[in-house]
């Protein structure tokens, strides 16, 4: 039997870049999968798709609604919509600060709410929110999408506590920078997309953008029912930038690793 085999996830943000990854591993893993999204067309094959705005409540709930009827109930939400945003404080008016935390922190309070009623009846319920590195390490010109980005790995863990009387696992991923459209459109709009994306690369340990399928794996884990301990919590997917501090390369082949071992002294 397939990990996923009975189970029927809703995600929203299901049509491109990591919430289209994450709706085709479902798929290959045996869940029924419902795309709730801006342009459900462009969904999956295999997916239903619904539209669905998240910073709309009237759409959210009718939108839950009517993948839950199509899909036999649910089982997993996957709270991938998200918008992103540039620049220090100063970058963007108050009605920009409203859009982005009406979308990526408020869009996950109206979808998991929606689909609460269909979660208590599961066996194997689980909701996984998709955070970022911006959550847990200071980036520059990134002062609004981290505050809702750090909003959202709060929002986690009171859900989590919250619900864990009703046997809903809460748990978010947090990605580094990936390889999505929005990235592509942010290097594009780059005076030298080249070297901004190399400096990207080099921003995180393992050298390059994490891709969406990477996020996507993470994500079938937390929501996995072979994960039925883990709730709470957070999963980096960042390729080490927010845990390690390399040494820095300095020529081609010099090794990172320190000179004297320590571990090997004998006192």
């Amino acid at each position: 039997m397939l990990e996923f085999e009975g189970l029927k996830a809703i995600v929203t943000g299901g049509a491109s870049g990591i919430g289209d990854a994450v709706v085709r591993r479902l798929l290959d893993l045996g869940a029924a999968v419902a795309v709730l999204d801006l342009q459900p067309e462009a969904a999956a094959n295999s997916a239903l798709g619904f539209r669905c705005d998240v910073s709309d409540d009237a759409s959210v709930v009718r939108a839950v609604a009517e993948a839950a009827e199509a899909l036999g109930g649910i089982d997993i939400v996957v709270n991938n919509a998200g918008v992103g945003a540039q620049g220090t404080i100063e970058a963007n008016p108050d009605s920009e600060w409203h859009r982005v935390f009406d979308v990526n922190v408020i869009g996950i309070v109206r979808v998991t709410r929606a689909a609460l009623p269909y979660l208590r009846t599961s066996n194997a319920a689980a909701v996984v929110n998709t955070c970022s590195i911006a959550a847990t390490a200071g980036l520059p010109e990134r002062a609004l999408y981290s505050a809702s980005k750090g909003a959202v790995l709060s929002l986690t863990l009171a859900m989590a506590a919250d619900h864990m009387h009703d046997a809903i696992r809460v748990n978010c991923v947090n990605p580094g920078t990936a390889d999505t459209p929005w990235v592509g459109r942010l290097l594009d709009s780059a005076p030298d997309p080249a070297a901004e994306r190399r400096a990207l690369n080099a921003r995180q340990p393992h050298g390059r953008l994490v891709t969406a399928e990477e996020v996507a794996g993470a994500i079938a884990y937390l929501a996995s029912p072979l994960s039925g301990s883990t709730t709470g919590t957070s999963v980096a997917v960042d390729g080490g930038m927010q845990g390690l501090r390399l040494r820095p390369r300095e020529q081609a082949g010099t090794t990172q690793e320190p000179l004297v071992d320590a571990s090997n002294r004998r006192n």
